[in-house]
């Protein structure tokens, strides 16, 4: 009998030390991100596959991911604690006035990271409101002109090899499935572009185009380390190698200070 309570003590004692370390895990995470997604229309199987992905890498590289579907709760105190804002597949308007006055100066004075993706350059009068012309600016002074509904399958190439965010992806990779948008320029004048899509190779070809297209760049005149991946719409990104490379390189690239 006191071997067998020898053994329950042991057994208490070592599930203590698991717990404990856990705390310790958690409580030293690397970084925290609030990720901002949209909770509803047809990009929510594409929202559904990134919280699998960033759930796994988060629990594999030790940070923590909170999920907004809406910004009703952003400010300045919520924004203070994250390293990493990733607007996943939100728009830039409809936004809380609070909540886009504390976005506003967590960019420009370097707050935290911020990586967005696809619907971030959905600039215009969209759903009864106005375009949010700071964020045009932000994204190179750009609106959004048109888009490929039928979607293409295309190859991307990537321009700056030495950036952080393309370590470890090939020269040019082909995107299978996208809805490329269009905008009213090229924002590359305003804009540091990492890549652009060759839109001679769009499959089926498509009439909508606007000759220089990037769809990966960062602003460099805020102080926030940001990046803005284009690509976006469909689940089966979540397949490919060299997208989830580029997200995770940019994640660790926009967390960092």
């Amino acid at each position: 009998m006191a071997l067998t309570m020898k053994k329950i003590s042991s057994l208490i004692l070592l599930f203590s030390a698991f717990w404990l370390h856990g705390l310790a895990q958690q409580h030293h995470s690397r970084f925290r991100a609030l990720v901002l997604y949209d909770n509803g229309g047809h990009h929510v199987a594409y929202s559904s596959a990134a919280k699998q992905w960033l759930n796994k890498l988060a629990a594999d590289s030790n940070f923590q991911v909170d999920y907004f579907q809406d910004t009703k709760k952003i400010n300045d105190s919520l924004l203070q604690n994250y390293q990493l804002f990733i607007q996943l597949d939100y728009p830039p308007y409809g936004w809380e006035p609070k909540a886009a006055a504390a976005f506003i100066k967590y960019i420009e004075e370097g707050g935290g990271g911020w990586i967005g993706f696809h619907h971030a350059s959905l600039l215009g009068e969209f759903d009864g409101y106005a375009m949010w012309d700071w964020f045009s600016g932000f994204m190179g002074a750009i609106r959004w002109k048109d888009y490929i509904a039928t979607f293409v399958q295309a190859q991307v190439n990537v321009e700056d090899t030495r950036h952080p965010v393309m370590h470890g992806v090939p020269a040019s990779f082909t995107v299978k499935q996208e809805e490329f948008y269009t905008y009213d320029k090229s924002p590359r004048p305003g804009v540091h572009v990492l890549a652009s899509v060759d839109e001679k190779t769009y499959q089926p070809n498509s009439p909508v185009k606007m000759g220089d297209h990037p769809v990966i760049w960062s602003n460099e005149h805020v102080k926030a380390r940001n990046i803005y991946i284009f690509m976006g719409h469909s689940p089966v990104l979540f397949d490919d190698d060299v997208y989830k490379r580029i997200f995770s390189n940019a994640i660790f690239w926009a967390s960092g200070r």
